[in-house]
């Protein structure tokens, strides 16, 4: 059967079927509306105009086997979470046929009741459920049986699973109120028990078709939100600081990162995994973010009690612990098998990309496998890029161009003539394609399930209806399709759960068990992500990447964008700036370097595509947040160097005297700075050149100045970088000279005229022995 039709809307069946003035009778619960139209998706619902919300707690088996118990068993509670009792509460379990086409292992949650054909009985709940109340159920039915009803499942395959729950709410007629679905994975039918006849085909074990086992690379990513607070410039023995504790929680006992790492060290152990098929099918991708703040916290850190004031009121972490025990960890893990990088603090790469700044991009692409192989003491993957987002823009893969490089995206994004593993998109990049229905299934399951950017929004999963071990199964049952279907392409199978994967302990184990399971049944071989690298075999030359419009859409702000681009070149001019002193530990790169960090966590993609509205708008203000601490700390890191004031009139003592200024510097790192003045015509300045502040500390300035004028003028002076951006602020001082400039030499040059005419004519009278007239009226004693 094809299964093209789609759920539903339930909201709009109940309320055509209960209603205040009127009720109907009831109806089969597969009866389908006679204006359905078999193309559109259900709207999301919500519990506004619902009566029952049904929740699936656990299933039995998980993955069926040939040597499961031949019972699949569904435990759940069903709620009224309506404004009126409801009474003959009942539920069945319901299944529509296995899965026959790859789009279909996502589509498959969204397909209409009718097409879950195979029904069970109704199973009474309560006669009455009041407000507010709950009622456990548990739901059994055999996979097959020649003696009574069962699911009729004969044949492995990926089969999705239904649980219907009807009712009769007060004023109202019976109706299907609520459902939940699930995938149930069937690698092999086990015998039929309670059959009759146990000779035939009907209780005998159906094995799988191991013929053309698919082969598996799964990632395992490690990686959180950015945790360390943004605009801290950086240093040699402060402690850093955390915008709050939340990791600390993450890496201890039971927390999401020590789950995740606990999940591969038990599926790999020695005599578990005694030819290391596992180890090998598996590869660690790690934010070098994530390991880079682990380190330090072993070191002892701080939590700010506000992340807007990064240097303000602070306590004492509670993680050093957790953090070297997981820091060990890993080391040790990533020592004995594949390890690569993701892009630093899970950056955006196109936001990136837009910033257009190559030491940013070499930040995020280039060091974080440096940073890994530091940290942890391997040698990790190299020329290897996985984007977070699954999906690759032009201008990012203009960057990866100009070297060899692999990278890893949804195979929904490769546009190519037919699918495969592996596609050429320019004479240096190749992109590896990872299973994209498997993936959005992965991002559906933990505590905070997320859509991926490739998935359209109209045909995204209403993951906020189904519960957690729901969404666990329809993982389960991704990953195992394509190994059930021999003549699913390509025969290669890359498994890619979200970069920052919520996954709990029971969640990554069953994960890596069906991973397990599928390759110990012959159903699957490991396939290492190393020997993908570069171009593959059947690799085609006319492959493009496409990039949705909903990639660009849960993005990084533009506001963090634009503070990206206009605090980038003040940051490298500072850097460029300061004297990298061999004698002294904190160099100028490892001074600024925080800084371009935390523009790349604001640019982080981490929760960005979470189904909680919650959680994106947190996201957002993080990243405001991070983003106007840069631009505070770099405003404060130039203010630091400035020209001390010296206050009242500064007098020349003659025309050609100096000036004398202070430039004070009070970063921890000498700096070599121009000194920029603005004079009036009048008073002429020489430049000085660049000068060199020591590290917290000042410098007289000995500025030459020559001045003929005895005015007061006002002269502007500030520093600035080698490269011409201002330091400080520009500080007035006022000049006055002693000197009286050439209205003064033109009376001296009068004055000397005259007294040397006055004493020539005494002379002359005396040398004629004539009394000179200005002896007139004198009386000689």
């Amino acid at each position: 059967m094809k299964m093209a039709l789609r759920r539903a809307g339930i909201a709009a069946l109940v309320m055509a079927a209960v209603g205040v003035t009127g009720s109907l009778g009831a109806a089969p619960a597969h009866a389908l509306p006679a204006s359905h139209d078999k193309h559109v998706q259900a709207p999301r619902t919500s519990t506004d105009g619902k009566f029952l919300e049904l929740s699936i707690e656990s299933t039995t088996p998980t993955t069926v086997t040939t040597t499961s118990t031949p019972t699949v068993v569904v435990k759940g509670t069903v709620k009224n979470v309506g404004d009126r009792p409801v009474e003959d509460v009942g539920v069945r379990l319901q299944r529509a046929p296995a899965i026959d086409n790859a789009a279909d292992v996502r589509d498959a949650l969204e397909f209409d009741q009718a097409i879950f054909d195979t029904v069970g009985e109704f199973d009474t709940v309560a006669t009455s459920l009041e407000r507010g109340e709950s009622r456990p159920f548990t739901l059994s039915l055999p996979l097959r049986s020649t003696t009574g009803t069962s699911l009729e499942i004969s044949e492995p395959g990926v089969y999705p699973m239904l649980v219907n729950v009807n009712g009769t709410p007060e004023y109202g007629g019976a109706a299907r109120l609520d459902d939940a679905r699930f995938l149930l994975p069937v690698l092999g039918v086990p015998s039929a028990t309670n059959t009759r006849t146990s000779s035939t085909s009907a209780s005998a074990v159906v094995a799988p078709d191991t013929s053309n086992p698919v082969g598996v690379t799964m990632m395992w990513p490690l990686a959180t939100a950015p945790s360390l607070v943004g605009g801290i410039p950086g240093s040699v023995n402060d402690p850093v600081r955390l915008i709050n504790d939340d990791l600390a929680t993450e890496l201890s006992d039971g927390g999401r990162l020590d789950a995740l790492v606990d999940a591969v060290e038990n599926a790999t152990k020695p005599e578990i995994d005694a030819d290391n098929k596992v180890r090998d099918s598996l590869c660690l991708a790690i934010d070098p973010d994530l390991v880079i703040t682990v380190d330090n916290m072993t070191r002892g850190y701080l939590v700010v009690d506000n992340a807007a004031d990064p240097t303000g009121a602070a306590h004492d972490g509670r993680g050093q612990d957790a953090a070297s025990n997981w820091l060990s960890r890993i080391k040790t893990l990533a020592a004995s098998m594949c390890t690569t990088s993701v892009p630093f603090a899970q950056a955006d790469l196109a936001a990136v990309g837009t910033v257009a700044h190559p030491e940013l991009t070499a930040t995020a692409i280039d060091r974080p496998a440096d940073i890994v192989d530091t940290i942890l003491g391997v040698t990790s993957l190299r020329n290897f890029v996985w984007p977070d987002s699954g999906v690759l823009d032009s201008v990012t893969v203009d960057t990866l161009s100009t070297r060899p490089t692999t990278t890893l995206v949804a195979a929904s994004s490769v546009d190519s003539s037919e699918a495969q593993l592996s596609s050429r998109i320019t004479d240096t990049v190749d992109a590896l394609a990872f299973d994209t229905a498997a993936a959005a299934a992965f991002a559906a399951t933990g505590s905070n399930p997320s859509t991926p950017s490739y998935i359209d929004e109209d045909t995204a999963p209403q993951l906020e209806t189904e519960s957690r071990v729901a969404r666990r199964q329809d993982a389960l049952g991704a990953m195992a399709w394509s190994a059930l279907t021999p003549t699913a392409v390509p025969r290669n199978q890359i498994l890619a759960p979200p970069q920052l994967w919520s996954a709990d302990a029971e969640d990554a184990g069953a994960m890596l068990s069906m991973l397990a399971t599928l390759i110990r049944s012959g159903l699957a071989t490991p396939q290492s992500l190393p020997a993908l690298l570069g171009t593959q075999p059947g690799a085609t030359d006319t492959a493009t990447l496409e990039y949705p419009e909903r990639a660009t859409q849960d993005g990084p702000q533009t506001a963090v964008i634009d503070t990206a681009q206009a605090q980038l070149p003040r940051i490298d001019a500072l850097e460029l700036s300061l004297v990298d002193d061999p004698q002294v530990l904190l160099t100028p790169r490892s001074f600024t370097a925080p800084l371009r960090e935390d523009l790349l966590r604001a640019m982080s993609s981490a929760n960005r595509r979470d189904t909680s509205i919650l959680s994106v708008r947190n996201a957002e203000r993080a990243a405001s947040i991070r983003a106007g601490n840069v631009t505070t700390s770099v405003n404060g890191l130039y203010q630091a160097v400035s020209v001390v004031s010296p206050g009242g009139v500064y007098t020349l003592a003659s025309g050609q005297s100096p000036l004398l200024l202070v430039a004070r510097n009070e970063l921890p790192i000498a700096i070599n700075v121009n000194l920029r003045v603005d004079a009036p015509p009048e008073m002429k300045i020489s430049d000085i050149g660049p000068k060199q502040l020591p590290p917290r500390g000042s410098r007289q300035l000995t500025v030459p100045a020559e001045m003929n004028d005895s005015r007061k003028v006002v002269v502007s002076f500030s520093l600035t970088t080698t490269d011409g951006f201002q330091l400080g602020s520009p500080t007035s001082v006022t000049v006055r000279s002693n000197a009286y400039g050439r209205p003064l030499a033109a009376v001296t040059a009068t004055a000397g005229g005259l007294l040397l005419f006055l004493a020539g004519r005494r002379l002359w009278h005396r040398y004629r022995g004539q009394p000179d007239p200005a002896d007139e009226g004198y009386k000689r004693s």
